[in-house]
């Protein structure tokens, strides 16, 4: 292939990224085109908290189980987990920090959800791990009866009801319509309390004897209160089938329930150890006996929690050690042996891909306490529709300006830039707005962003200036317009290459230490530096390229003032 030829490729592949990049950043240029406008007008800038709005929630931070003296690290280490989840990829600008107080809260302000709902989701899979020890069993049986203290006064006033709604039945009151009222059994809730056909064994021991061997009719109810560990049935006899031997009753009761400690084990039997989620390091799926067991996933301690682990299993031989997930028990093996290399399995007769999902939760961070929301609002945009749009006016008005300012000092060649400043204008908004349809990641605009992207304006102007001046200073030396601009092209590269490194390299340090508007503003810099050198370097030298001939060679005062004398 020829010069001319490959030229002539890369200024059509020039146009054709112009055309693409026009239409998805202002789909109305193809309004008449209707298959292509509805493809292309799907994709949306995803703007910011402060020009669209957003939601605000408030959660509160359990660190009663923390000390003292560890309770401002603890809120910090978990709003910084908050932050890498919320803000994966720098792009979504969400606000979220602390606010001390008894107890302290974390605030997250966050752009572009569909609703409150999306963001408790997304909060929701940050998971909170923590490890607890069985208590003694003196421990274990004193906090028992204090849960059955506690638990007899309601237990006392649903005996009372029973007795009330059992004497209303003999007084002649609607045993349906008070089943309908009263019954507390979720397992014939929807029935009324009806119970269907049931052989002996079927039931408790209490109830069995009441139905087969209490000589109750059909139709019949039982004239005293049946105490189970459920708590105390009035029971009534329905229907009955079947021979002796194999006899078959349906029944109707209401139960009033009683609340036992048995059903609070998890308070009483577990107690809570300093091992928690801020104590991991990293999580891998793994399996035994040659990949054919379950899935397990293991975990691993940093320094501290290697040592807390170290503990915890040294004083529990021989006893189970619970792990918990958003306060939901997920394994509790028993200890069989010290271990000290920082290490746990979680075991839970898992798939490979429940595995792997509990790995993904893990990875993303566990919170090191627990939080719980309190709070949630919808904010308002702090720029109304009106502002953000004299906002974009006032944007493109300066790029105008720029374009203008650049035609008239540098001619031909300031008309190339401004094409090109542009067409990378449009290709800002095209990556903005494709984002989110290519990624998951969409890039948020908030003003903060809008600044990166004007400075990045700015910066490709600065390199199309720098390229000019030694363009200029070639043709003043006297070489030939094609070698002026090669040369010109070659000799301000370093100085661009290296203005426009250091810019990257210190929105790379802001992107890494920067949190909310600030990393969102260094990502949008980034994007649009990186951008802006291809369009100076690249898109601008291949338009020169293809226009430059002996048409302007002849006409070199389009490009710079001819004098008959070299400075």
């Amino acid at each position: 292939m020829s010069i001319q030829n490959k030229i002539r490729l890369k200024f059509s592949l020039v146009v054709f990224l112009a055309i693409v990049s026009i239409v998805v950043a202002y789909p109305k240029t193809v309004g008449f085109m209707s298959p292509i406008f509805d493809f292309v007008n799907k994709a949306q800038i995803n703007l910011g908290l402060d020009l669209q709005g957003g939601y605000r929630l408030e959660y509160e931070v359990d660190t009663s189980k923390i000390d003292e003296n560890k309770k401002e690290e603890a809120v910090q280490a978990a709003q910084d987990v908050l932050e890498r989840k919320v803000n994966a990829t720098g792009t979504s600008e969400a606000l979220i920090q602390a606010v001390a107080g008894n107890p302290p809260r974390i605030i997250i302000e966050y752009p572009g959800a569909k609703s409150a709902e999306d963001l408790k989701d997304l909060i929701k899979e940050t998971p909170y791990l923590e490890f607890k020890e069985e208590k003694t069993e003196e421990e274990q049986k004193a906090e028992k009866e204090k849960f059955n203290e506690m638990l007899a006064p309601s237990n006392e006033t649903s005996r009372k009801s029973a007795i009330d709604t059992l004497q209303k039945i003999k007084d002649g009151g609607d045993f349906v319509a008070l089943a309908k009222e009263f019954n507390q059994d979720p397992g014939s809730k929807d029935t009324d309390g009806v119970l269907d056909f049931m052989k002996k064994g079927d039931l408790v021991p209490q109830f069995d004897e009441v139905l087969f061997n209490g000589n109750l009719k059909n139709g019949e109810f039982y004239p005293e209160l049946v105490e189970t560990d459920f708590g105390w049935h009035i029971i009534k006899k329905l229907e009955e089938k079947g021979e002796e031997n194999n006899k078959e009753i349906k029944a109707q009761h209401i139960l009033f329930s009683k609340q036992t400690a048995d059903a609070y084990q998890d308070y009483w039997i577990w107690k809570e150890t300093e091992l928690t989620g801020k104590n991991l390091k990293d999580t891998a799926v793994v399996f035994t006996d040659q990949g054919v067991s379950e899935p397990q996933v293991q975990l691993k301690f940093d320094d501290e929690g290697a040592k807390l682990f170290a503990e915890i299993t040294k004083r529990n031989m021989g006893k189970k050690v619970a792990i918990y997930l958003d306060n939901e028990i997920i394994s509790a093996p028993v200890v069989q042996a010290e271990i000290t290399a920082g290490e746990a399995v979680i075991t839970g007769n898992f798939t490979v891909d429940e595995a792997k999902e509990l790995k993904r939760r893990l990875n993303e961070g566990a919170l090191p306490v627990p939080i719980k929301l309190v709070s949630q609002q919808s904010v308002g945009a702090s720029l109304g529709k009106a502002s953000l749009e004299k906002s974009l006016k006032a944007g493109v008005a300066g790029l105008a300006i720029v374009g203008i300012f650049m035609i008239l000092y540098y001619r031909f060649f300031g008309f190339i830039a401004t094409i090109a400043l542009f067409i990378y204008s449009a290709m800002m908004i095209s990556i903005f707005k494709l984002s989110g349809v290519v990624s998951d990641w969409p890039i948020t605009l908030t003003l903060s962003g809008i600044a990166g992207f004007i400075l990045s304006i700015g910066m490709a102007v600065d390199a199309n200036v720098l390229i000019f001046e030694r363009i200029k200073e070639e043709l003043r030396d006297g070489r030939g317009l094609e070698s002026a601009i090669n040369e010109g092209f070659r000799r301000a590269w370093p100085s661009i290459r290296d203005g426009n490194y250091s810019t990257i390299l210190t929105s790379m340090i802001l992107i890494w230490m920067g949190t909310g508007f600030v990393k969102g503003f260094a990502v949008i810099l980034t994007i649009g530096v990186a951008l802006s050198m291809f369009t100076a370097i690249i898109l601008v030298r291949i338009i020169l390229q293809f226009v430059i001939g002996d048409w302007i060679a002849k006409r070199l005062w389009l490009v710079i003032r001819t004098d008959s004398k070299k400075k």
